[in-house]
């Protein structure tokens, strides 16, 4: 058996054992790849560190609990049916509800915190509108990406 078919049983497993535990660590792993990705996506030479913690910290502490519980309200309103079809219902109402949500958090969450924090610092995080935008692109991406794996490998967890 390969060693990336036994890291993804023992994840499999971990998420079954000790799910919230196992989507909040998940869930700060994917935000710090996310960031590390769009950092470098807009051309910024240098790994911004306080950044990539603090979105780590918004992911550990919102986006983790936040969607192990909406996966359990939806797996109630869905009957823990896991078909493609429901699937698809599964993102397409995540997408309609609890996203906006979610950006209008983060959004909140980067102005106030992530900003304010690069303005006390030497090294800030201002990007101009451009990369802003590329930034949000880029963001958003992944999200989606990483929702529609959530949603195959983790919804009845």
């Amino acid at each position: 058996m390969s060693l990336a078919k036994k890291a993804f049983e023992k994840y499999v497993s971990q998420l079954y054992q000790h799910p919230l535990r196992t989507k909040v660590i998940t869930s700060g792993v994917l935000v710090a790849i996310n960031d590390v990705t769009s950092q470098k996506l807009i051309g910024i030479q240098k790994l911004q560190l306080r950044r990539i913690l603090l979105k780590v910290l918004y992911g550990c502490l919102y986006l983790g609990p936040f969607g192990h519980f909406l996966h359990q309200i939806l797996d109630k309103i869905f009957q823990g049916k896991r078909d493609s079809k429901t699937v698809a219902k599964k993102v397409l109402v995540e997408q309609l509800t609890s996203s906006p949500l979610s950006h209008f958090v983060f959004l909140v969450y980067y102005g106030l915190i992530i900003e304010t924090m690069a303005s006390f610092s030497n090294n800030s995080t201002n990007l101009g509108l451009n990369e802003r935008d590329r930034t949000r692109k880029a963001e958003w991406v992944d999200q989606f990406l990483l929702l529609v794996f959530k949603f195959i490998f983790t919804c009845n967890s």
